[in-house]
């Protein structure tokens, strides 16, 4: 076999000279291309018509694929428009998988193409981007045939490396490709019911498109995002918990082996079927749950390599920068819009955790949209929300920054409370933005009040004291009223421990005054409404997807039960046993709600340096 060559040397060095003498002469039938143009023009198709036929053999050999794109490339310049079919067919030839010199005949000839015929270069571009995924198979199964991925190609990542290689060097011909790809890349994404191998070989390379095209990053980020949030929307945390805890109960009992029909395996040929004795599941029950598992990894693969540099962290680098602020306009244009959604939103959570400087500038940029009276207050109430949620789960964030976000959310409460006239009362419509921004403190101060008051217990309660709490919850807005039950509680609990704020009296006298409230639902029926009049939605509640999550884990805080002396005297508000989350089950569902929008790589199809090569 002849050494492997260079893709970037585009002459046709293999097939010129004494190498082309290595390739046996094979049979063809009909005159030459050019000749077969000729007539074709002179109104004589059957030498043009057994042309194509021959580029569309299933069994052409690579000497024929030579001597076909040899001849075309010696008339681009006649290859108008009106051949159009002819050039389609030439395209199509299955260069992918073949010799170098089938490999480099087949780039020398895409790059005299689109710099002759400029009129083919989407033509070019659409048959790079239909390789971005797996070959099909056909499997027949009775009179059925079942199409899918071809997921034992072992020749997938030289082609991808080569449809990057073909990809950069249109480019350099075509200094404008970049604006005819985006709509290509748009229109060729799989839909999200493809194969969960099918969706993780599209979306790699589309994030490896970026690294050489970086002025469509912001927006390859975008599709990808938003395609991953129409899976998340679809698989809600109930459900995947529910499949999770069925599949335990199963595998307990016996029934997950007797089920299973298959037992999968992993790249590296490792069983992973959950009836496999000894071997950690990695696959999630939930088969939506699984399709965004595979993606999240390979999205925190990308924002890991991007970011890193020989293993270390480069956040002050440019392309960090340039990384934080793509992935926050995308975060403002879908991810803040879209209601309880539960996994995606961890891709700007993981980036903030290379550096505390990211983690302070995404808490700017929310706190910047939550006190902004100009915009919507479902978005404001959004922010307050993901502030509230990054505090509270972020190890990252140390407690200097928790403080400094707190003496920006607190004067923020205390000047709103003093803007109001005598006759305000608790109206989660017109203070919405208000009642979130309570909850954000409250929780954060749930989850991170031992922080503040380790080392120093007497500073750290003066500084708690110094927040003057106790106006808030006693104002007349009365907040306690609105935020979640769970949160209110426990809450109360640990500020009655250290005599910050005696709450229990004004959630008693809430609990009495509370009335029966009713909604209508469409048919006109009357329903009892829940107990999170703000909708509450906790962006960074515990991430179940398991693949990705050995990636978040290390970066995220699990709820701790509370001591007893912290809520001494009162019954802990919620049992916690088996459960990460205080507040399980009283969030609203993603299933209860209807979105306002819609590993690691570590397979064969990375190298062990790096998933995004740059080609």
């Amino acid at each position: 076999p002849h050494p492997p060559t260079p893709v970037t040397r585009f002459p046709g060095a293999w097939v010129s000279g004494v190498k082309q003498s290595m390739f046996p002469q094979t049979v063809r039938f009909g005159g030459s291309v050019t000749d077969t143009l000729m007539k074709f023009r002179q109104g004589d198709t059957s030498d043009y018509e057994l042309l194509k036929h021959q580029l569309a053999d299933p069994d052409i050999k690579d000497a024929q694929i030579i001597n076909w794109l040899q001849e075309l490339r010696s008339c681009l310049s006649q290859l108008t428009k009106d051949h159009e079919q002819l050039v389609h067919a030439a395209l199509r030839l299955p260069w992918l998988g073949r010799s170098a010199a089938v490999v480099e005949e087949y780039m020398a000839f895409l790059g005299n193409l689109v710099s002759a015929q400029t009129v083919y270069l989407r033509s070019c571009l659409k048959m790079i981007v239909s390789n971005f995924t797996p070959g099909r198979i056909v499997i027949q199964e009775g009179n059925v045939n079942i199409s899918d991925s071809d997921d034992n190609d072992e020749h997938l990542p030289r082609n991808f490396d080569l449809c990057h290689q073909a990809l950069q060097m249109i480019a350099r011909y075509v200094p404008s490709t970049a604006r005819f790809l985006m709509p290509i890349l748009c229109e060729n994404f799989p839909f999200v019911t493809k194969s969960s191998r099918t969706l993780e070989c599209y979306v790699h390379n589309l994030l490896r498109v970026t690294v050489y095209f970086p002025v469509l990053r912001r927006e390859i980020l975008e599709l990808v995002v938003s395609k991953m949030l129409k899976l998340d929307v679809s698989a809600p945390r109930r459900e995947i918990e529910d499949a999770e805890e069925n599949a335990a109960q199963q595998q307990q009992s016996g029934g997950a082996q007797d089920e299973c029909l298959f037992d999968m395996e992993d790249d590296d040929g490792i069983p992973r079927s959950p009836s496999g004795p000894g071997v950690e599941i990695s696959v999630m029950e939930h088969p939506v749950a699984e399709r965004l598992d595979v993606l999240m990894a390979v999205l925190l693969a990308y924002i890991k390599d991007m970011c890193h540099s020989n293993g270390k962290c480069q956040g002050c680098c440019g392309r960090t920068k340039e990384l934080y602020r793509d992935l926050v306009c995308v975060f403002d244009k879908l991810l803040l819009p879209t209601h309880a959604c539960c996994h995606v939103q961890y891709a700007l959570f993981y980036l903030c955790s290379f550096r505390v400087g990211l983690a302070e500038a995404f808490l700017e940029h929310l706190w910047k949209l939550l006190q902004s009276p100009s915009q919507p207050a479902i978005l404001r109430q959004a922010a307050a929300g993901y502030i509230g949620s990054f505090l509270a789960r972020a190890k990252f964030v140390p407690v200097m920054t928790v403080k400094a976000c707190l003496d920006l959310l607190v004067p923020w409460l205390h000047r709103y409370i003093d803007s109001q006239d005598s006759g305000s009362f608790c109206d989660v419509t017109l203070h919405g933005p208000f009642y979130a921004a309570c909850q954000a403190v409250f929780y954060t101060l749930v989850f991170r009040h031992r922080a503040i008051l380790e080392g120093n217990m007497r500073k750290g309660l003066a500084y708690l004291q110094s927040l003057n709490l106790e106006r808030i919850v006693m104002s007349q807005l009365n907040p306690l009223k609105v935020c979640l039950p769970s949160v209110a509680n426990m809450f109360a609990s640990i500020t009655r421990n250290y005599q910050l704020v005696f709450c229990y009296t004004v959630i008693e006298r809430n609990n009495r005054l509370q009335l029966p409230m009713v909604r209508s639902s469409q048919g006109g029926s009357c329903q009892p409404t829940d107990m999170n009049p703000l909708d509450s939605f906790f962006p960074f509640d515990p991430y179940l997807l398991r693949r990705s999550g050995k990636v978040i884990e290390p970066i995220y805080q699990v709820w701790e039960e509370p001591s007893d002396h912290e809520v001494k005297g009162h019954q802990k508000p919620v049992s916690t046993e088996e459960e990460d989350d205080f507040l399980h089950g009283e969030t609203l569902q993603a299933d209860d709600v209807v979105g306002m929008t819609p590993g690691s790589y570590e397979s064969h199809l990375r190298s062990p340096s790096s998933s995004f090569p740059i080609a």
